[in-house]
């Protein structure tokens, strides 16, 4: 985590804020802690974040996906289950033992084996 210099951000944050709104915002600094025109308080690197929002440069962390295997299982076994009339304990059932994963029926609920 990088440090940042809280007089760049809060002047890069109030070129940002001026450039979209038209007017300069009021910036009421409390213990680490900055209210923008009176609205909710934020930390620095909240300004940091909305100033890159207002100029355009933000960009979004790419999302990951689920594993293509665990999505295909699930339409399986739902399909499954339709068509064999299963009860959601007997669902549940299945699809655990179908996947690898550490995810087990919650208690009280022990398998019929």
């Amino acid at each position: 985590m990088s440090k940042l210099d809280k007089d760049q951000v809060l002047t890069d944050f109030t070129a940002a804020y001026e450039k979209a709104n038209g007017k300069p915002p009021e910036i009421v600094e409390n213990n680490g802690w900055y209210s923008i025109d009176g609205g909710k308080n934020k930390r620095l690197a909240q300004l940091a974040d909305e100033a890159k929002t207002l100029t355009g440069q933000a960009h979004s962390a790419p999302k990951k996906s689920a594993p293509k295997k665990n999505v295909a299982s699930k339409k399986r076994t739902t399909e499954t289950a339709k068509s064999a009339g299963l009860s959601a304990k007997a669902l549940w059932m299945k699809r655990l033992e179908e996947t690898r994963s550490y995810s087990r029926l919650p208690r009280g609920m022990q398998s019929e084996r």
